[in-house]
Parts: C-alpha cells; sequence; structure tokens
C-alpha cells in the first residue's frame, strides 16, 4: 500500500471518528474541540488531492478563526447540557436518514465519474495550481461577493461578543467629537472667592471648662 493511500484511510478514519464525537460527546467544549480535528483531518484530505487553497482556507478560517470563536462563546455561555441531550434520541432516527442519504448522494457523484483527474488537465497538457485560478477569481470576478462575506463575517464577530458580553454596560465612553467641538468656557471656569481673615481670638475647651 502507498503512503498516500495509508494516509488517506488514517485520515478519513479520523474524520468519521471525530466528527461523530462532535455530536456524542456530553460536553459542548470537548464537542468544539472534536469539530477543530474533523476540520484539520478534512484539511489533510483536501491537501492529498492536491487543493492546496481549500485546505489552507479551511485551517485558517474554519481552525484558526471561526471554531476558536465558537470554544469563546460555548465556555463563556451556561448551557444546560440536561436539556440539549434531551431531544437526541428522539431525532435520532431522522439523523440517520439524512446522513444516509447524503452519503449515497455522493457516492453516486463519486461513481458516475465527474471527479475524475483527467476532467481537471487542460487541452494543453499544463496543469495550473488551484491557488493562482481561485485567487483570480475571488478578486476579479467575485471581488465584490467576497468583500461582502469579509464585512458579514466581521457583523457576525461583533455580535457575537456583543451577545456573551455579561459585564456592566454603564460605563463611561469618550466621546472625540464632543470633546473636539468644546468651547473654551465649558473647559475653563473661574470662580471668585473671597478672602478670609484667620480668627485672632482661640478659645482652649480645658480653660473655659475651669472657669465654669
Amino acid at each position: 500500500m502507498e503512503l498516500k493511500v495509508l494516509v488517506f484511510y488514517v485520515f478519513a478514519a479520523l474524520t468519521l471518528v471525530s466528527a461523530t464525537m462532535v455530536i456524542t460527546v456530553r460536553n459542548a467544549v470537548r464537542a468544539v474541540l472534536s469539530l477543530v480535528l474533523t476540520f484539520f483531518c478534512a484539511a489533510v484530505l483536501w491537501l492529498l488531492t492536491e487543493a492546496e487553497f481549500l485546505s489552507i482556507a479551511l485551517v485558517l478560517v474554519y481552525v484558526g478563526a471561526v471554531m476558536v470563536l465558537f470554544l469563546f462563546v460555548v465556555m463563556m455561555l451556561d448551557v444546560d447540557y440536561a436539556a440539549v441531550k434531551q431531544g437526541f434520541t428522539r431525532y435520532l432516527p431522522l439523523g440517520v436518514i439524512a446522513a444516509l442519504l447524503v452519503f449515497f448522494g455522493i457516492w453516486g457523484m463519486v461513481r458516475s465519474g465527474g471527479f475524475s483527474l483527467g476532467a481537471a488537465v487542460p487541452a494543453g497538457g499544463g496543469v495550473t495550481p488551484n491557488i493562482e485560478v481561485l485567487g483570480k477569481l475571488l478578486y476579479t470576478d467575485y471581488f465584490y461577493a467576497f468583500e461582502l462575506a469579509a464585512v458579514i463575517l466581521l457583523v457576525a464577530l461583533i455580535a457575537a461578543v456583543a451577545l456573551t458580553f455579561r459585564g456592566t454596560r454603564m460605563r463611561k465612553i469618550q466621546d472625540v467629537g464632543r470633546q473636539v467641538n468644546v468651547s473654551k468656557e465649558e473647559r475653563l471656569r473661574i470662580v471668585k472667592v473671597e478672602p478670609v481673615k484667620p480668627s485672632s481670638q482661640k478659645t482652649a475647651p480645658a480653660a473655659t471648662g475651669e472657669q465654669a
């Protein structure tokens, strides 16, 4: 057995095991970590098929950013694990049926021959790297869609932080526009204080008590 085939079977088995752990473990943090392992194994499988860009994007975007954000959210939220796992057995048959449909659909597409390696080779014989092709498409034909997706992800990140923020919101915030537009009268206030002369007569409490 070739080394490439052996690596494929090892990481494919790890992908199935980690994906199963995502829906079976009781701890939400362990489920997120299992999902991170699933994405990493899937990235290795993409790399074996010479899809370098998809492999790197899966590691950097999902494992490095999205799943870390999910992990922080899960750790900050007070999750009731008993309530989450309560309906697991109820919807298990439906999940098994959906998984079988997806499996047979993918199997049918692979068996049809549409994913053969010969279809990806141009007629001239030269092989263009997929990173170059995807980079040209993203920054030429799909530039606006690519930037819109980045803005949507940024809004989702800000919304997740705002939803999980548990500190007090009654805090002082610096208003730069108000500081710039403030006038001299608002910054400085002159107060006139009348001079007070110290009293020259001092009465001692002890002496007053003796006289009384």
